[in-house]
C-alpha cells in the first residue's frame, strides 16, 4: 500500500473511532446534563440547571446507606479477589500443578455462568449458611465475581515474564517467597493494581447477586438504583449515574496509566 493509501486509511479509521465513542458517549452526555436539570422530572433539554438532585442524592438516608453499603463491600471483597487471584495465576502459570488447565476453566466459570444462575446458586447455598441479607454474604459473592477477572489479567502478565529471572533468584539461594516478593511481584505489579481496580468497577456496579442475597438494610447502590427506577423515580437517579459515570471514567484513566507503565528495572 502507498503512503497515499496509508494516509487514508489512518485518517478513514481514525473517524470511524471517533464516530463510535461519540455513539457510546451521547448517552451518558444526556445523564449528565438531566442530573443538574432543575425541572422535578426527567426532561431533556433541561429547563434550568440546579444542584438540588445532588443534594437531594447525600442528604437522603436510602442514598447515603446504599453508598456506604457499597464501598464496604467493595473494599474487602476487591482486596480478596486481588489476593486470592494473584496466588491462583502465580500458582497455575509458574506451579507446575496438575491439570492446571481445567482449575483455571473451573475459575472462570463465573465469567461464563449467566449471572442470574449463579445468584440462585449463592441465594441457595447461603440460606443453609444464614449468609442472605447479610455484609458478609454479599462480599463473598461479589469476590467470587471479581476472581476470574483477577486470575486472568494477573496469568496474562506472568506468562509474558521471563521467567528466567525467577530462576536466577531460586538458584542463587532466594527462597520462593522473596522470589515471589523482590522479583515475581514487582514484575506483575501493574496487573495486579489494574485487576484490583477493575474488581472495585465490577463489585460498585453488581446488580444481579446483589439482588438475590441483598436485604432491606444491607442494600448496595446499584440495588438501591434498580429499585427507583421501578418506582416514581426522580433525577436523583441521574446524578447516581454520573457519580458511578466519573467513577468508572477515573478507574479506567488510573488503568491506562498502570498498563503504559513500564515495569520496574532490576538492579
Amino acid at each position: 500500500m502507498s503512503n497515499d493509501g496509508t494516509r487514508r486509511w489512518r485518517i478513514l479509521r481514525g473517524a470511524v473511532c471517533v464516530f463510535v465513542a461519540i455513539y457510546l458517549l451521547a448517552p451518558l452526555a444526556v445523564v449528565l446534563i438531566i442530573s443538574f436539570s432543575a425541572a422535578p422530572f426527567l426532561q431533556f433539554p433541561p429547563p434550568g440547571l440546579s444542584l438540588r438532585w445532588y443534594e437531594q442524592l447525600f442528604t437522603t438516608p436510602a442514598w447515603t446507606d446504599s453508598l456506604l453499603v457499597s464501598v464496604e463491600i467493595l473494599v474487602p471483597s476487591s482486596i480478596l479477589a486481588t489476593v486470592m487471584g494473584t496466588a491462583a495465576a502465580h500458582a497455575l502459570v509458574r506451579g507446575r500443578v496438575p491439570g492446571a488447565s481445567l482449575i483455571m476453566a473451573c475459575l472462570m466459570l463465573p465469567i461464563v455462568v449467566p449471572g442470574m444462575i449463579t445468584a440462585a446458586a449463592l441465594f441457595g447455598v447461603y440460606r443453609g449458611l444464614g449468609l442472605n441479607g447479610t455484609l458478609t454474604g454479599l462480599i463473598i459473592g461479589h469476590t467470587v465475581l471479581s476472581l476470574p477477572y483477577v486470575v486472568a489479567t494477573v496469568a496474562s502478565s506472568l506468562r509474558v515474564q521471563d521467567e528466567r529471572l525467577e530462576q536466577a533468584a531460586s538458584t542463587l539461594g532466594a527462597p520462593p517467597w522473596a522470589t515471589f516478593r523482590r522479583i515475581t511481584l514487582p514484575l506483575v505489579l501493574p496487573a495486579v493494581l489494574s485487576a484490583l481496580l477493575f474488581a472495585m468497577i465490577l463489585s460498585f456496579d453488581e446488580l444481579i447477586v446483589s439482588l438475590f442475597v441483598s436485604s432491606a438494610r444491607v442494600r448496595p447502590v446499584a440495588v438501591q438504583m434498580w429499585s427507583n427506577l421501578m418506582g416514581d423515580f426522580d433525577p436523583t437517579i441521574a446524578a447516581i449515574a454520573s457519580i458511578c459515570f466519573l467513577a468508572a471514567l477515573i478507574v479506567l484513566l488510573a488503568d491506562l496509566a498502570l498498563r503504559g507503565r513500564r515495569g520496574p528495572r532490576l538492579t
